[in-house]
């Protein structure tokens, strides 16, 4: 990890600040679930269009676009015959990991809660 020095939000008006800046980035109904389904490893695009279950061509290849734009996936063309395309996330996307894994948990226990109220 460098030894960047992390600014840490200390009134409501800075956490609404951040909070806005990383939902500019990675806000969204798909970016972190491309982000999760390349954390397995390099996709092709109709790969990872499987994967992430719902999303269109057109919005995969947007989504790709902007998270490549921003410094989470690297895209890599082989040059052969015929031309492969994948898409790689990179190490600035692994920032997200505590993200991830705390949207994750709280998912299940929302889920969970939900289930039990009806």
């Amino acid at each position: 990890m460098d030894s960047t020095i992390v600014a840490r939000p200390r009134d409501c008006a800075g956490m609404l600040t951040a909070i806005g800046d990383s939902l500019y980035v990675i806000g969204g109904k798909w970016k972190l679930r491309v982000i999760v389904a390349l954390r397995e490893g390099n996709k092709r695009f109709n790969e990872i269009q499987r994967t992430v279950d719902g999303i269109s061509a057109r919005v995969l290849s947007s989504e790709l676009k902007e998270l490549e734009m921003n410094g989470f996936v690297k895209r890599i063309v082989h040059a052969q015959t015929p031309v492969v395309v994948e898409y790689q996330i990179t190490e600035y996307a692994d920032t997200l990991g505590e993200v991830l894994r705390t949207l994750a948990e709280w998912g299940i226990m929302h889920r969970s809660k939900i289930r039990k109220e009806r």
